[in-house]
C-alpha cells in the first residue's frame, strides 16, 4: 500500500482508492504484508486508524513529537491526526486497521460512543507498547477480523462492527493501564522529589555535591537531575545553592559572627568564594547585605 501527500477525502473508499486500495466496505484491514514506500510529506487520517507493528521499527512524527514504534507496540488514532514517517527498517511490518465513525456506530444510540472510551493520550492519538502478551491478544482479533471480511451474509457487517468494537475496547484498557502506569510514575517522581528536597533542607550547610543527595536517595546523579528538572525546570545544583542562601542570609543576621566564621560554617574554602557564591544570587556582597540588614 502506498501512502500520498496529505489531503482530505470524503470517504473511506475514495481515500483508500487513491492510495491504489480497492476498498468497497466503511472498514479495512490490511495484510501485514511489506510497505515498501511512504510519503516523504506529512498526511492526514481522514478515518480512524489502528496500526500495530507485527516487526522491525518505524520512527514517526506527530503534532511535531517524535515516536518509536517498534515491534508489539501500536498507534490508534482519530481522523485529522497528521503523521509523518520519519524512518522505517527494512524489516518494517505492520498491521493496519481503518473504520468509518459512522459505520461504527450504526445500532448504537451513543453517538460519542469511541469519545468515551477515552482511546487517546494525547488530543488525538495514542502511541503504547503493551507487551507481547497484549499484542499477541490484538493480533488474533484482527487476524479473526480479516478472516471475517471475505464471508458473505446478511449478519457480517454486525459481526465484523461487534469485532471491531470489542478490540477498541481492549485498546482502551491498554490505554487505561498505561494511564495508571505513568500515575504511579509520576508520584515515585514526587516522592523522590520530596525526599531530595528534605535531605537539602537538613544538609545543605554541609553537603552541596548532587552526588551525596543521588547516593542517599540510592538513584543515580543522571536519574536525580532528572527528576528535579521535570518537577522545578531547575537542577539539583540551583535547589542546593537555594537552601544554602536561605540559611546564610539568616547567619548574616546575627552580629555576632564574622563573615569569615560564617564562610567556614557554611563549607566554604575562603571569605573570597564565599562572597562570590552570595554575590552571585544577591548582586551584593555579604557586607554590605549585612549593613543593609543590621540598620
Amino acid at each position: 500500500m502506498i501512502l500520498s501527500i496529505m489531503k482530505a477525502y470524503e470517504s473511506l473508499k475514495e481515500t483508500l482508492s487513491f492510495y491504489g486500495v480497492q476498498c468497497n466496505e466503511p472498514y479495512y484491514i490490511s495484510s501485514g504484508n511489506p510497505i515498501f514506500e511512504f510519503p516523504e510529506t506529512a498526511f492526514r487520517m481522514d478515518f480512524y486508524a489502528f496500526c500495530i507493528c507485527v516487526s522491525g521499527q518505524v520512527e514517526v512524527e506527530i503534532d511535531s513529537h517524535s515516536y518509536h514504534i517498534v515491534s508489539n507496540s501500536f498507534l490508534i488514532s482519530a481522523p485529522s491526526t497528521i503523521i509523518r514517517i520519519v524512518h522505517f527498517s527494512k524489516d518494517f511490518r505492520m498491521k493496519l486497521l481503518f473504520f468509518d465513525k459512522i459505520f461504527l456506530l450504526k445500532n448504537i444510540a451513543n453517538p460519542f460512543f469511541i469519545e468515551q472510551l477515552s482511546l487517546f493520550r494525547n488530543a488525538t492519538f495514542s502511541v503504547i507498547n503493551p507487551g507481547e502478551k497484549y499484542a499477541d491478544q490484538l493480533f488474533a482479533q484482527l487476524n479473526y477480523l480479516q478472516q471475517q471480511t471475505g464471508r458473505k451474509g446478511r449478519f457480517i457487517e454486525d459481526i465484523i462492527r461487534t469485532i471491531i468494537i470489542h478490540l477498541l475496547l481492549e485498546i482502551a484498557t491498554l490505554v487505561d493501564n498505561e494511564k495508571a502506569a505513568m500515575a504511579g510514575s509520576l508520584q515515585d517522581v514526587n516522592n523522590l522529589f520530596f525526599k531530595f528536597t528534605k535531605l537539602v533542607r537538613e544538609n545543605a550547610l554541609h553537603y552541596k555535591d548532587v552526588q551525596f543527595y543521588a547516593d542517599k536517595l540510592f538513584i543515580t546523579n543522571k536519574y536525580l537531575i532528572n527528576i528535579v528538572k521535570k518537577t522545578t525546570g531547575k537542577t539539583p545544583h540551583e535547589i542546593i545553592d537555594e537552601a544554602l542562601l536561605k540559611e546564610v542570609c539568616v547567619l548574616l543576621n546575627d552580629p555576632e559572627k564574622t563573615i569569615s566564621q560564617i564562610a567556614i560554617d557554611t563549607g566554604f574554602s575562603s571569605t573570597s568564594s564565599f562572597g562570590r557564591f552570595f554575590k552571585k544570587y544577591v548582586s551584593i556582597s555579604p557586607q554590605e547585605y549585612r549593613k543593609h540588614q543590621l540598620l
